[in-house]
């Protein structure tokens, strides 16, 4: 707006750069925290002892979070293995050379898959480029040669790349001068002089590596060797089968039900659970473009398997077969895809979620191909069918449902609260009463973990909301003292582990034993109580009964409760229809899986893509690898968050 200007003196330094969005230019304005902190995470990484920090101030309460790393990529292949059983302490090492800065950290663990990151002056390299080349290369090249000078190559010709690179985990980074990078997305690096100077550097720090550490280095070359012998076996397991036209293009699988195209960006392949839902894919499909595959059983776990296993299992090899792909890193190739629509169709049961994510686990470790290229889907079927009279129709989720039943609860009604003589109907009651359900949905939750309703409800009308508000002890002496008022009993107490005061709360019915109950900044935090401290303040008139029901006029009901309220209206709503909920896909004939979940013009996919590779990695190691203790404490976090669970 205006020049430069000398204001004064200061003894702060820095630029401070303000960004918005122009609406004109940008689609999306809404910007995600989640994202943001895993780009910033990334660039700390990057930059050892780099402090960044990122606050967003959108919501009431504030969200932060801090990323330094004095250990720079170390830290980060540390975190990738996390939970995994690892074979050595991170190697790394950080070269200047010809004005080109390599810096390298390598770890392997006991598991299968290969997990490497590149970089290039900061820049998430994807695909690769000449650094990552000449990483494979010289890692490969050092391998061997440590190998073969002691001997320990004698039964094979050689240990392959893909052999050396099983259970590796790695982070390349190089700071180039005059980066040159391929293709409009900037995501592989093409200095072709960078392949030559990290080959060296390789070559050199990590031989020197291999002959001061030779325990370290015979575990690598042990676990190398495993590979190769497995990668031979896969080899025999894959001839085998094609001699028994297992794996042959020209002989697909004698359950898969094909379909008329060849062309593979016009046809689509549905991966169904169990034979009965097969079966009606198959008489519902649109062959002339859709092919159906049903799958028995759950298939293997590939997290915990190699090559050569996952070939023995005939459900994964169907799978590899009707795809045409070709498996493992010498035959798989993209371009042989005979569907460019693969579609996973299971239950919305808790066996159908097992499924979908063991089918994903395999196509993440030994086809990611797929997914970054957008070839992954997950049909969305629908839970329920209503019908009113002739009228037909599909809900997708409950949330949907809930808001058929509002609107018809709301149609023809107004409710009229004590001490008004105004009446709420229409989109303003349809608006309450899913809010009322939703409130409801939290209040349970919160009841199963032995809060009483009431008490709750005090809290929320008291303002009972932040962390930090269990830092100051008059403010829960005064929340104390209203719950006395209402005949609880009250203590406060300093909760030394958090630094924090909290409430004990407790109540006794008729000289009954006390429940006891604690109030204090967890629940606060947890996202049932933040959920329903959001809906109380949004639903004011209703926590003042009773409630009157009018319809057409006439007092249609009296209601004590705002829990009677609703079950009245939600009740009057489902009068005069028919309410199917399906559990399976199998109890669907072929019609109606046509038009809810295969009809392209009425069907909802969702498409399965990779934001952070570094978290989908640490998510697969997790929920499906050997370690159960890190699978009970991710259970144990988010079992909360679960709000509609068909077991």
């Amino acid at each position: 707006m205006t020049s430069l200007e000398k204001v004064g003196k200061t003894d702060k330094t820095g630029t401070k750069v303000t960004f918005f969005p122009d609406a004109e230019i940008f689609e999306q304005l809404d910007f995600s925290f989640e994202t943001l902190s895993a780009r910033l995470r990334e660039l700390a990484f990057l930059n050892r002892g780099l402090h960044i920090q990122i606050v967003d101030q959108r919501a009431e309460e504030e969200r932060e979070q801090e990323f330094v790393y004095e250990g720079g990529i170390v830290e980060f292949v540390e975190s990738l293995n996390q939970n995994k059983t690892v074979l050595h302490r991170p190697v790394s090492f950080r070269v200047e050379r010809d004005n080109i800065l390599v810096d390298l950290a390598l770890q392997f663990n006991d598991k299968y898959a290969e997990t490497i990151f590149s970089y290039a002056n900061n820049i998430n390299t994807k695909e690769g480029g000449t650094h990552l080349s000449g990483f494979r290369a010289a890692l490969t090249r050092t391998i061997n040669a440590y190998a073969n000078e002691r001997g320990k190559l004698k039964d094979i010709s050689g240990l392959q790349s893909e052999d050396v690179r099983e259970g590796l985990v790695a982070v390349v980074s190089v700071q180039v001068p005059d980066p040159q990078f391929e293709g409009q997305t900037k995501t592989k690096l093409g200095n072709s002089e960078v392949r030559g100077i990290v080959q060296s550097v390789v070559n050199e720090y990590l031989g020197a590596y291999f002959e001061e550490n030779p325990t370290t280095t015979n575990r690598i070359i042990a676990k190398a060797l495993d590979a190769a012998r497995a990668r031979d076996a896969a080899r025999k397991a894959r001839q085998l089968a094609r001699r028994k036209g297992a794996l042959d293009g020209a002989s697909l699988p004698g359950k898969l039900a094909d379909c008329q195209e060849r062309a593979p960006e016009k046809a689509e392949l549905f991966l169904v659970e169990g034979d009965s839902a097969g079966g009606s894919a198959k008489q519902g499909r649109d062959r002339r473009y859709q092919a159906v595959l049903p799958l028995r059983g759950k298939v293997l776990n590939v997290e915990k398997a190699r090559l050569d296993k996952m070939l023995s299992n005939e459900e994964i090899r169907t799978i590899i077969t009707a795809l045409g792909t070709g498996i493992g890193e010498e035959e798989f190739s993209l371009e042989k895809l005979r569907y460019h629509k693969v579609i996973l169709m299971a239950d919305a049961d808790v066996d159908g979620s097992h499924i979908r994510t063991l089918l994903l686990t395999f196509f993440f470790r030994q086809m990611r191909r797929l997914l970054e290229e957008g070839h992954l889907f997950i049909a969305q079927p629908p839970l329920y069918r209503v019908k009113a009279g002739r009228r037909q129709m599909y809900l997708p989720d409950e949330k949907q449902m809930t808001e058929f039943l509002v609107e018809r609860a709301a149609e023809k009604r107004k409710v009229q609260v004590k001490g008004s003589k105004k009446t709420i109907s229409g989109k303003a009651l349809e608006k309450r009463l899913e809010r009322l359900h939703r409130y409801g949905f939290f209040m349970n939750k919160l009841r199963r973990r032995d809060y009483w309703q009431e008490l709750l409800e005090v809290l929320c009308e008291l303002g009972l909301r932040y962390k930090k508000q269990f830092e100051d002890t008059e403010e829960l002496v005064k929340i104390g003292r209203r719950l006395e008022k209402d005949g609880y009993g009250v203590e406060t107490r300093f909760d030394e582990e958090h630094a924090l005061h909290e409430l004990l709360v407790s109540t006794g019915d008729n000289g009954a034993i006390a429940t006891i109950v604690r109030v204090n900044h967890e629940l606060v935090d947890s996202p049932e109580y933040r959920a329903l401290f959001t809906l109380y303040q949004e639903l004011p008139e209703f926590h003042k009964p009773p409630f009157k029901v009018l319809s057409n006029g006439a007092t249609e009901a009296t209601l004590g409760t705002k829990e009677e309220l609703l079950t009245h209206l939600m009740g009057a709503a489902k009068k005069g229809i028919t309410l199917q909920r399906y559990k399976g896909l199998g109890e669907m004939n072929p019609e109606q899986l046509w038009e809810t979940t295969m009809d392209p013009e009425q069907r909802r996919l969702v498409q399965v893509t990779i934001e952070d590779m570094a978290a989908a990695d640490q998510i697969f190691t997790t929920l499906m690898g050997d370690k159960v203790e890190p699978r009970r404490e991710f259970i144990e976090t988010h079992a909360h968050e679960v709000e509609n669970l068909d077991i």
